[in-house]
């Protein structure tokens, strides 16, 4: 074997293990890539159902405060113990909402300003800060579950999921009331 033939057999090997070395590189940085979107994406599932979960809470201790109030439905906390639960949940709200802040997308982001607008309405109603009529209590909470829908969807994007929770395929819904009430006053609750 000549020195021309071990010239081209040692620059063969070198080549294959530049090659293996730059295909292992890349792999493992895609590898690593992949890993940290994902646990990117964990952490955005996890923030966006921690928030949804408690802009839900803030909603049904609104309306438990609203109907006590209003005497549509007696609860066996007094106003002043609702006040605090509302609170309380109203600052977990703000918690959730800031890694909201902190990990969604532009959209997201934007849904969550709107879904928290739209539960503060339904707040401020309950607590007394605004006025307003029953037609006007539930056209704010009708306002702020499609904002939660919205939320929803913007998230569904977010975090590549493939559907819609909105559309055709899922028309937008009525509040769940139940029917009047046999001789009274033909109202139902929230």
């Amino acid at each position: 074997m000549g020195a021309a033939d071990q010239f081209v057999t040692i620059a063969a090997v070198l080549l294959g293990a530049m090659s293996t070395l730059l295909t292992n590189y890349a792999m493992d940085r895609q590898r690593k890539k992949h890993e940290l979107v994902t646990r990117w994406d964990s952490k955005k599932l996890e923030a966006y159902e921690g928030y949804v979960d408690s802009v839900r809470t803030c909603i049904f201790l609104a309306v438990q405060l609203y109907e006590h109030k209003e005497a549509i439905r007696v609860s066996d906390l007094g106003e002043r113990e609702m006040l605090a639960e509302m609170s309380e949940a109203g600052r977990l709200r703000g918690r959730a909402f800031e890694r909201i802040m902190l990990l969604g997308g532009d959209d997201v982001v934007e849904a969550a300003h709107e879904l928290n607008g739209a539960a503060a309405r339904v707040d401020w109603q309950a607590n007394g800060k605004i006025d307003g009529t029953l037609e006007d209590w539930r056209e704010r909470n009708r306002a702020v579950f499609r904002a939660v829908n919205n939320f929803h969807e913007s998230a569904r994007v977010d975090l590549g999921v493939d559907g819609s929770v909105t559309g055709e395929k899922h028309p937008e819904r009525g509040l769940l009331l139940p029917p009047p009430r046999q001789g009274g006053s033909g109202d139902t609750p929230a």
